[in-house]
C-alpha cells in the first residue's frame, strides 16, 4: 500500500510538472508574441519620427528656394501651401509651414527687460477686441520684465509665492506659449481664445507682416483703424499682397512704419508622420535670416 501510495503521488507530481511546463511554454510564447509586437511597434514608432523630423528639413529647403525668389512673404506662395498627405510604403506624412510674424509677437511687450508702452496699448487694444479682461496684460507685463516690482493689477513674486503649489514670476521673455499657463489670469480657455493672434519669438523686437495679420491684429497694431476696415483690408491681401510697406502705409494714409513689415523670418514647421503602427508629430521653430534657416526650437512626439 505504501509503494502505491509513493507511485501515485510521483504521478501527480509528474502531472503538476507537465501541467506548469505548458503553462509556462504557453505563457513563454504569448510574451515572446507580446515583445515581438512591442519591438514592431517601437520600430514603427522610431521610423516615423525619423519622417516627421525630415519633415524639418523639407521646410528648411522650401524656405530656401523662397529666399532665392523674392523678398517679401505673403499666402500665396509655394512654402504657405499645406503640404497634401503624401502615401509611404506602410504609411504617409503631412505637414504645413506657418508664418509667425503675421502674429502679435507677446515678448515684444518689453524692451530690454522693460515695458514697452506702444506694444502694451496695442496688446490692450487685441485684448479689448476679443473681450478679454485688460489686466492680462498687466500680470503678462510683470512676468516678462526684468524687475519685481508689480503694476497696478499686475502680479509678482508676492502674489505667486502664496500659491498652494508656490513658483516665483519669471522676469524673462517667454519661451514657449504654453508658459502662458503660469501667468496669473491666463487659464485654458484664455490661452486658447488668444492663440489664433498671438505668437512667442525668441526676441522681443520683431516686425508685424501686414500680408498674414488677421484683422483683429491689424486693428490692434494700428491705432485709429478700426475692426470693419481692418477685415476689407485683409481681404484684399487674400487675392492682392502687399509686395512692398510702402503701398500698405500710402493705401491707410499712415507715416510710421517701424513695427510692420512685408517680409517674415520666424516660421513654424508642422509635420506628422505614421508607419505601420507608429505614429509622431513635430513642431519646430525656424528663423530664415538670409537663406538656410535655423531650428529654434523643437517638439517631437
Amino acid at each position: 500500500m505504501k509503494i502505491r501510495t509513493q507511485h501515485g503521488m510521483a504521478l501527480v507530481m509528474v502531472l503538476l510538472i507537465v501541467a506548469m511546463a505548458t503553462t509556462l511554454a504557453a505563457f513563454m510564447a504569448q510574451q515572446q508574441g507580446f515583445w515581438q509586437r512591442a519591438m514592431e511597434n517601437g520600430r514603427d514608432r522610431a521610423q516615423a519620427r525619423r519622417i516627421a523630423e525630415a519633415g524639418i528639413d523639407w521646410a528648411r529647403a522650401v524656405l530656401a528656394d523662397d529666399a532665392f525668389v523674392s523678398q517679401y512673404d505673403h499666402g500665396k506662395e509655394m512654402w504657405a501651401m499645406r503640404l497634401p498627405a503624401v502615401q509611404l510604403e506602410g504609411g504617409e506624412v503631412r505637414g504645413a509651414i506657418h508664418d509667425q510674424q503675421g502674429l502679435f509677437n507677446l515678448n515684444n511687450l518689453v524692451r530690454n527687460g522693460s515695458p514697452s508702452q506702444t506694444d502694451v496699448r496695442n496688446f490692450q487694444r487685441l485684448l479689448d477686441t476679443l473681450g478679454m479682461p485688460l489686466d492680462l496684460s498687466y500680470t503678462l507685463l510683470d512676468w516678462l520684465d526684468a524687475n519685481s516690482e508689480p503694476s497696478v493689477n499686475g502680479a509678482e513674486d508676492e502674489y505667486y509665492l502664496r500659491l498652494e503649489h508656490p513658483y516665483r514670476c519669471a522676469n524673462q521673455l517667454l519661451s514657449d506659449i504654453g508658459e502662458l499657463a503660469w501667468v496669473k489670469g491666463y487659464d485654458a480657455s484664455i490661452i486658447k481664445r488668444l492663440e489664433p493672434y498671438v505668437s512667442v519669438l525668441p526676441e522681443s523686437n520683431t516686425k508685424l507682416n501686414v500680408n498674414f495679420a488677421p484683422p483683429e491684429v491689424l486693428m490692434a497694431v494700428i491705432p485709429g483703424l478700426d475692426l470693419q476696415e481692418a477685415r476689407r483690408i485683409h481681404l484684399q491681401i487674400q487675392s492682392t499682397p502687399f509686395k512692398n510697406i510702402d503701398d500698405f502705409l500710402q493705401q491707410l494714409h499712415i507715416q510710421n512704419s517701424e513695427n510692420l513689415s512685408v517680409s517674415s523670418q520666424y516660421f513654424m514647421v508642422t509635420g506628422y508622420a505614421t508607419q505601420g503602427d507608429g505614429e509622431s508629430s513635430v513642431h519646430a521653430l525656424l528663423y530664415r535670416n538670409g537663406t538656410w534657416a535655423k531650428q529654434v526650437r523643437k517638439s517631437l512626439q
